[in-house]
């Protein structure tokens, strides 16, 4: 899904695409996202791909969004060094690259992992 700047910034807030295009962060405990619990999907704002299952998710009381693990073949990573003294992996959305959060290795089992996400990268879709 190719899009240009342009049509990023007509799609997407200024918070949003500071999120999703340039890779910012958006502050904790702001995403009504973070204590949402009904049964649903989470989508990529940027293209709507389902990505992560409410089965997944859990809070991890960082302020973020959390889940232990992604729907497959749903996003793709890469190594985040923009801090000196410490590499990431982040997250993005397989389809349209957006820029989701980052993984960590202190989630729970099964996997181990936190996926900590952006609410502003996400939408959510309630199972009816």
């Amino acid at each position: 899904m190719c899009r240009s700047e342009a049509e990023w910034r007509e799609r997407l807030t200024e918070s949003e695409y500071l999120v999703l295009r340039e890779e910012e962060t958006e502050r904790p405990y702001t995403s009504s996202l973070n204590g949402e619990t009904r049964a649903g999907t989470y989508r990529c704002r940027g293209c709507d791909l389902s990505v992560y299952s409410s089965d997944a998710k859990y809070d991890s009381e960082t302020g973020w969004p959390s889940f232990f693990e992604s729907l497959p073949n749903a996003i793709g990573t890469k190594e985040d060094r923009r801090f000196i003294f410490q590499v990431r992996t982040e997250v993005h959305c397989r389809r349209c690259g957006s820029h989701l959060g980052h993984i960590f290795d202190d989630g729970p089992e099964p996997t181990g992992k936190r996926h900590c996400l952006n609410g502003l990268s996400l939408t959510f879709a309630a199972t009816a």
